[in-house]
């Protein structure tokens, strides 16, 4: 008969337990804090990208007109958006377009030499003109003169004197 002489096993400190238990609960920390982290920057992407959809559709406008009558009151308020490439005329005064009559809007450069822009659309109280940033960029005043029904060809200047006259101003944007 053999006898074996066996070693009771002795169980492990108390506190390696905790240091399982302690690194386990770490690990779980880590772990929801990056997918916290992860889903945060997401949302933050998301909330970038929604800002910058809603920054686009915001005219941003460029160049800005007071035109003034011929006793000094506002008249006409022009500004100009270059994301849609249109000067938008609103009229201040309840000045209008006789049956034969139409409104030119002209650019004025430094020496004061018109460019016709175009006609103004009758009787509405807001309306647009399509004109190009180079052209503004040489302006230095805008003015609308009453012309015959149509207006008048570009290469013929307006009837003067001008209904309405105003200095075109370059905004910061």
């Amino acid at each position: 008969m053999t006898e074996s002489t066996s070693t009771p096993v002795q169980p492990a400190p108390c506190h390696a337990s905790r240091w399982r238990i302690a690194t386990i609960i770490c690990l779980l920390v880590l772990a929801l804090a990056a997918a916290t982290g992860m889903s945060m920057l997401e949302q933050f992407k998301a909330q970038l990208s929604h800002l910058q959809t809603k920054l686009k559709s915001v005219p941003q406008i460029k160049y800005v007109a007071v035109l003034l009558d011929d006793k000094h009151l506002p008249a006409q308020l022009i500004t100009y958006d270059p994301q849609d490439g249109f000067l938008q005329i609103q009229r201040l005064n309840e000045v209008k377009e006789g049956q034969e009559d139409s409104m030119q809007l002209w650019a004025l450069d430094e020496q004061g030499q018109p460019l016709s822009l175009g006609v103004i659309t009758p009787k509405l109280k807001t309306s647009q003109i399509r004109v190009t940033d180079k052209i503004l960029s040489q302006a230095r005043g805008l003015a609308v003169s009453v012309e015959n029904k149509g207006g008048v060809e570009p290469e013929r200047g307006p009837r003067l004197p001008y209904l309405f006259t105003g200095a075109l101003i370059r905004k910061a944007l």
